[in-house]
């Protein structure tokens, strides 16, 4: 749902408050109010939450619904579900006031988003946020499907997204996940069956 009928910018995005505890992203000069989160999809983004700590990605590396600043037609802010953050990124943010990776800032490693019902939201997870996550240079995004039982990892080589699907006891390529946990195999099933 669109809240602003006027483009909004950076700084007026940063200084909006509703009173309230919801979530929005900054999309094309758009202010757009994130519905709550699924059971389903919490469950998933913090059963990779923990895998990943579990592989040893420090807790101070992980995020969940940190703001993240993009680059589109215009500056916006994204929401993704689960971050890994890169040692440098983590310690500029350890002092931050606000949870927000700006555009300043190093990139996320990975960027996690789990797909939620209807054609908007998916959409928005499949071809606009993949187009900016791979301008802001982030190494690895990953499209966690529930919808159609699947897992995408894209990873960013010379510059641009390559694609692999994962489906059923298929085990996820990943990079970040062949540095911390290389004797392990995390299936797609195994992602997709955290959240039932």
């Amino acid at each position: 749902m669109t809240v602003a009928m006027t483009a909004m910018g950076l700084a007026d995005f940063l200084a909006y408050e509703d009173g309230t505890e919801t979530l929005h992203e900054l999309e094309d000069g758009a202010l757009i109010v994130m519905p709550p989160e699924s059971d389903r999809n919490r469950r998933i983004a913090t059963f990779l939450m923990i895998y990943l700590a579990q592989c040893g990605v420090l807790p101070q590396y992980l995020t969940m619904k940190t703001e993240l600043v993009v680059m589109g037609a215009r500056v916006g802010v994204r929401v993704p579900d689960l971050m890994v953050l890169s040692e440098e990124l983590a310690a500029e943010l350890a002092g931050a006031t606000r949870s927000t990776v700006t555009l300043e800032m190093p990139p996320p490693r990975l960027v996690v988003e789990v797909v939620s019902p209807g054609k908007e939201n998916i959409d928005r997870d499949y071809r606009y946020k993949r187009s900016q996550y791979e301008a802001r240079g982030i190494a690895e995004y990953w499209i966690v499907d529930p919808i159609v039982d699947r897992v995408t990892i894209l990873t960013r080589i010379e510059g641009l997204y390559e694609t692999a699907t994962f489906e059923g006891e298929m085990a996820i390529r990943s990079a970040l996940l062949a540095e911390f946990a290389p004797n392990q195999q995390l299936t797609a099933a195994q992602v997709l069956a955290s959240g039932t």
